[in-house]
């Protein structure tokens, strides 16, 4: 496989040059660039199969690398290297995004080299990617689906159930998908967000779309789509605070 190594600062290069050398010996680096037209310049030259791409450069920032690009030009992976924010990390993990954390640490790297060599990745990953790291929630995820990724808008999310390693999302415009990621990956995600809420060991619900609570009978939560959710007994306090939280 041939790769790109993008990184204004020349230690960076060195260091990871040296690292794709001793632990993938399958890549073979055709070209290591300093800024961002630089890249764009190999890219187009050297046609590589993976880009290591690091996002905080000087007047380019690498996340402006596919603006350079038609989507039917981008027949690359990217792995992008980074120090960014827990944030972040939620939205690299969502899009399907491969990043690494610096410093690099060569087990990761080998791992990341193996999965885009196993999957090739879309042009509408690093698009989803880049929209939700622009914003303040997470805008669209990718979702396993089989041997696809689904791209669902977190908008239109009414709520998720869970169903032991899966979980079936269900969303406004009345589809529903049933993906290969427990309800607890869903939690750690979304639930950080405050539309979103796990109100029982089953189910994960989207606040926007709550038109009742009711207390009795054990307590549940009535959707837009006249779905009824049930409620955890201990959850009750938490779903008036987050009604709260909603309203303001």
């Amino acid at each position: 496989m041939k790769a790109i190594i993008i990184d204004d600062e020349k230690r960076a290069r060195v260091s990871l040059s040296l690292l794709l050398q001793e632990y993938c010996p399958e890549v073979s680096i055709v070209a290591e660039c300093e800024n961002l037209p630089e890249g764009v310049k190999a890219i187009r030259k050297h046609q590589p199969d993976i880009v290591l791409l690091d996002i905080e450069m000087p007047g380019h920032s690498g996340l402006e690398l596919l603006d350079f690009f038609d989507e039917n030009e981008v027949n690359f992976s990217i792995i992008f290297t980074t120090a960014y924010n827990e944030y972040a990390l939620k939205a690299f993990k969502f899009s399907a995004v491969d990043y690494l954390l610096k410093p690099i640490i060569p087990e990761e790297l080998a791992e990341a080299v193996e999965r885009v060599a196993k999957q090739k990745q879309r042009f509408e990953n690093f698009r989803a990617f880049k929209e939700n790291l622009q914003q303040e929630t997470l805008t669209k995820i990718a979702v396993p689906s089989g041997n696809t990724l689904l791209f669902l808008d977190t908008d239109k999310i009414m709520y998720i159930k869970g169903e032991g390693a899966y979980s079936e999302v269900f969303c406004s415009d009345g589809n529903k998908q049933l993906v290969s990621r427990n309800l607890k990956n869903f939690e750690d995600i979304l639930c950080s967000d405050s539309r979103f809420l796990r109100i029982h060991k089953s189910y994960i619900v989207n606040f926007n779309f709550v038109t009742a609570f009711n207390k009795s009978d054990g307590g549940s939560i009535e959707l837009e789509n006249k779905a009824q959710i049930p409620v955890s007994p201990d959850k009750a306090q938490q779903i008036l605070d987050q009604i709260q939280i909603i309203k303001r």
